[in-house]
């Protein structure tokens, strides 16, 4: 009794796993074999370097394909990579990033794929043709990928390149709009690659350029996707006359500061746009210098989302005797730990911000640079500290604490700024040296919020400070 027992609950779990294997395949069957995603691809590239303000008039870049991976530790051989683009191999398209985009934002449209199944795509990279590639209807000459200055428009200079035709310029989930690129069985998708040539552009100081690609991608929305409003001033109401203005739309990282997601400036009447924006919420940084030099405020307006229309955005400008930003200058350094080496480094001034009792770090646009941020390399200089190379930077920043105000429809309305000391952070970012973006040095950022003297990093307008040294140590 007991051996049969046994043998008929032996039999019965056999049985109850067979059934349990069965449906589990039937059910994985069915999940692999939804409907494919159609996947449109787009870029796209709101900008502040473009002339008369900055100092490009073109930069053309031919992109060959762009492909997907849903592990976000794919290499770059990895089988895993998915062709989203799968004609323009044998079609590369040249754009301008500086271009006009279309009434639906974008700058060029890349293709499309049916290939790609359901599910989440952790990693996405573009692939650029290498300078050497003949391209029809070549905007750059000889070259495939160019600037042109706004000074000498007509001439077209060699854009330098990495690794970037080889292995592609790479978008990490941290830069994928919701960390990842989600599709459903049998929908279309589109997908948008914003490109922040202003950001990715390094001079080299010997009239050459070189390209450390700044990207961002998310879905968007073909009819509803932007972000708009004007720029005007607290007590006249109207747009700030002469300078520049420029707007930054920004997100939290995962270390809890605001970084730059997109930039843009105003036209002459205040007006700025940013389309189209993947789903999400932002907070809409800006800052301006007047005609005469005068500085502005930051003003931050928190926890807009696409569609949202501001309406007039007030920037307060300073008072008294001296109205002119102020300047911090310093120096960045970087070592393997024993020796020289040189690094791309992207350099942000950061001021704090309380929103509903927490304090938040947000990236403060450089106005007088026409930039969100600054691009610096590291080379061998006299003034080094031993075993390093160094570059020197200077950002011209406001001497007033930050507007903020929560979005609001209508015209926004945000708080005056704080009175008190104007304090700020400046944070490094290191990145291998014509790398393609790869993140370079141990740590790979680095912050200081005090001077060379050891004091917190104050300013006052029309007068300079000098940040203490960022020391970039364990790099390549």
């Amino acid at each position: 009794m007991r051996k049969s027992g046994l043998f008929f609950t032996f039999v019965l779990a056999l049985l109850v796993g067979a059934i349990l294997f069965l449906f589990a395949c039937s059910s994985s069957s069915k999940m692999s074999s939804g409907a494919p995603t159609t996947v449109n691809v787009m870029v796209s590239d709101p900008a502040t370097c473009s002339a008369p303000q900055g100092p490009f008039s073109h930069i053309y870049v031919t992109i060959t394909d762009v492909q997907v991976n849903a592990s976000s530790g794919a290499g770059d051989n990895d089988p895993g990579w998915i062709d989203l683009t799968p004609a323009l191999p044998q079609n590369p398209q040249q754009v301008d990033l500086l271009g006009q985009a279309n009434n639906q934002c974008f700058l060029a449209m890349l293709g499309s794929t049916t290939e790609l199944q359901a599910g989440s795509y952790q990693q996405i990279r573009i692939l650029l043709a290498n300078n050497g590639t003949v391209v029809p209807n070549n905007q750059c000459g000889s070259t495939a990928n160019c600037v042109m200055v706004s000074s000498n428009p007509s001439m077209a200079q060699p854009l330098q390149l990495a690794s970037e035709s080889q292995t592609g310029l790479k978008i990490p989930s941290g830069q994928i709009a919701g960390g990842q690129l989600s599709v459903a069985a049998g929908q279309t998708e589109d997908l948008d690659i914003d490109f922040d040539a202003c950001a990715s552009i390094v001079s080299q100081g010997n009239g050459q350029f070189r390209l450390k690609p700044v990207l961002h991608a998310g879905e968007v929305s073909v009819t509803s996707s932007s972000i708009n409003g004007k720029i005007v001033d607290s007590l006249s109401g109207q747009a700030i006359a002469g300078g520049n203005t420029v707007v930054a739309l920004e997100q939290k990282d995962s270390s809890g500061i605001d970084r730059v997601v997109m930039e843009t400036v105003t036209d002459s009447t205040g007006a700025f746009v940013f389309c189209p924006v993947a789903a999400g919420t932002y907070d809409v940084v800006a800052v301006a210098v007047n005609g005469a030099g005068g500085s502005y405020a930051a003003t931050v307006i928190v926890g807009v989302r696409p569609g949202n229309a501001l309406g007039s955005v007030s920037l307060v400008a300073g008072t008294g005797t001296n109205l002119s930003p102020a300047s911090i200058i310093g120096q960045v350094a970087t070592t393997t730990g024993s020796t020289a080496t040189g690094a791309d480094i992207s350099l942000s001034a950061l001021q704090p911000i309380t929103v509903n009792g927490s304090s938040l770090l947000v990236t403060i646009p450089l106005a007088a640079q026409s930039a969100a941020t600054a691009n610096l390399t590291t080379a061998a200089g006299t003034g080094c500290p031993a075993n390093t190379d160094c570059a020197s930077y200077t950002l011209s920043v406001p001497a007033l604490n930050p507007s903020v105000g929560m979005y609001a429809v209508g015209n926004q309305n945000p708080a005056a700024p704080a009175s008190g000391p104007v304090n700020y952070t400046v944070d490094g970012l290191a990145f291998v040296s014509g790398g393609g973006g790869t993140l370079d040095c141990s740590p790979s950022e680095m912050q200081t919020s005090s001077t060379s003297i050891n004091t917190s990093l104050t300013v006052t307008p029309g007068a300079s400070v000098t940040a203490a040294t960022l020391m970039f140590t364990g790099c390549q």
